[in-house]
């Protein structure tokens, strides 16, 4: 018997012993396992009137609701102690960049330096209404940041306002659109490669214009022949990602934006995957006109769970004069100012956000930066593409790849080498779960049939990547030597056993409902 068969029929031996509970575990009293605590909903834990804190009594009084007023407005009673210990054990039930490597691709999962947050709390009582002669300090982190961003691009202008990387291209869109409409004219098309991410169509769409897909060629790239072919004078810009979301620098980008500037059109580069070239390449210098920076990928701010994102955009010369309002600017006295009425020479498109941008993702990312420095921006490009490339060479002979070559920040396997194995793709992440990795990006970009897209960022070690590695060696064993059972039971050691997802996601049950 191999190792790996071994390991497989030892846990199937362990099977009844080790399950995890669906509701509650059938091993303990408690529904507990060890120091992983079982936690049902917090209305399930509701005690009628307990609170934590004592009201106080207040007089009768006449109110002109009629029979609108409610008794209850639903929220579970508990005291202090319950309420605190429900949230931590559900923080503790979390997968975190705080806990292991993230490999999710094209998401830039990168680890959040606590400088960072140091510096970030001392702007936490800023209000955008104060006086502006009492934050200079704050303008001035929003004035160095955008200073930052334009030399990191070779672009010239920066808008500091959109709140994430969308918002950053509907900003992007709307100034290429009211730059048409200053030329009077009508360019209606906007051309999407069939690698961009699905936010590039929508925000095309959202705008008003109709998107044309342009085919990638057999080496995941744009076909250059396709797209000079699409160009006429119907064409606004094109939306493109480089390195693509195959994880893919793109060779011909000079000559794409030539051709487009050649037919009247602008380059709109989506910049989700700047992480691979800050610091090496100025994408300014190679033609693009527009491009969104989302901070918290580059730049290391907080990323998921629902907190703010910041999607600064930077402008060439031709689109400068369309940038949304407000921005800050220098006065000749040396003090700070906001521009929030549009100047002579100046088409802004308007306001995206009620007041200035995300502040405490500038003041994170400025931190990221001058404590990085250039040579350490340029630094964090070449460990991220160094660790991607290591991982393709690692597995390239135990998973398949759909493009040969080396890659950028990240690398695009696919699902064939589990062919006649029995097990698909999502039974081979929903294992990698249970070997305590949260799994990669799956099933997209759309190009690739079953894609498995992998990006360690520039954050983990050897140490860490060799782990990851391993255990991806040892599931594709499983696989190829028939376990078919591991996969399909996995993940076995989480607090909830495989969801139905496709019911999930047809059913909604969105309000808890108490039983009777």
């Amino acid at each position: 018997m191999s190792h790996t068969q071994a390991i497989a029929q030892s846990n199937q031996n362990k099977k009844d012993q080790d399950a995890p509970m669906t509701s509650k575990a059938e091993n303990t009293y408690t529904g507990n396992r060890g120091l992983s605590i079982e936690e049902g909903l917090i209305f399930e834990q509701d005690t009628p009137g307990l609170t934590g804190v004592d009201w106080p009594e207040i007089d009768l009084f006449d109110n002109r609701l009629g029979g609108l007023v409610r008794e209850s407005i639903g929220l579970p009673g508990l005291s202090e102690p319950e309420v605190v210990r429900h949230y931590t054990r559900l923080s503790q039930k979390n997968y975190a960049i705080d806990t292991g490597l993230y490999p999710l691709g094209s998401c830039t999962m990168k680890h959040n330096p606590r400088l960072n947050e140091k510096v970030a709390r001392l702007f936490g009582d800023v209000h955008p209404l104060q006086p502006l002669s009492t934050v200079q300090g704050a303008l001035d982190v929003i004035h160095q940041l955008a200073h930052w961003l334009t030399q990191l691009t070779g672009l010239p202008a920066v808008a500091m306002s959109p709140a994430a990387g969308a918002h950053g291209e509907l900003c992007g869109m709307m100034a290429i659109k009211a730059a048409i409409e200053a030329r009077g004219e009508k360019r209606p098309i906007v051309l999407v490669p069939e690698s961009a991410h699905g936010t590039n169509p929508a925000t095309a769409a959202a705008c008003g214009f109709t998107v044309q897909t342009i085919p990638a060629n057999d080496r995941g790239r744009v076909d250059l022949a396709a797209l000079k072919s699409a160009l006429s004078g119907q064409v606004a810009a094109i939306m493109l990602t480089n390195p693509n979301t195959c994880g893919l620098f793109e060779p011909d980008i000079i000559e794409i934006a030539q051709a487009l500037h050649a037919a009247g059109a602008f380059f709109y580069c989506d910049g989700a995957n700047f992480n691979a070239i800050v610091g090496k390449v100025r994408p300014g210098d190679l033609g693009i006109d527009c491009m969104h920076i989302n901070l918290h990928k580059t730049f290391s701010t907080p990323h998921g769970g629902g907190g703010p994102g910041s999607g600064p955009v930077v402008l060439s010369e031709a689109l400068a004069p369309f940038a949304p309002l407000p921005y800050v600017v220098r006065g000749k006295d040396g003090e700070l100012r906001l521009v929030e009425h549009a100047e002579e020479q100046l088409q802004p498109i308007g306001r995206l956000k009620g007041f200035h941008g995300q502040m405490g993702m500038f003041v994170r990312a400025l931190a990221y930066m001058m404590s990085h420095g250039a040579d350490g921006l340029r630094q964090v490009a070449e460990d991220a593409v160094l660790n991607a490339n290591y991982i393709l060479a690692q597995l390239k002979d135990d998973l398949t790849l759909p493009f040969e070559g080396p890659c950028m920040h990240e690398v695009l396997f696919d699902e064939r080498f589990l062919k006649g194995t029995g097990v698909t793709a999502l039974d081979f992440t929903k294992a990698l779960i249970d070997e305590g990795f949260h799994p990669m990006t799956m099933y997209f970009p759309l190009v690739v049939n079953g894609a498995l897209l992998i990006e360690p960022t520039e954050c983990e070690g050897k140490a860490s990547l060799d782990l990851f590695i391993g255990a991806i060696k040892h599931l594709v064993t499983l696989a190829k030597e028939g376990h078919k059972d591991h996969f399909a039971e996995a993940p076995r050691f989480t607090p909830r056993r495989r969801l139905d997802e496709t019911r999930a996601a047809r059913q909604h049950i969105l309000r808890w409902v108490k039983k009777s």
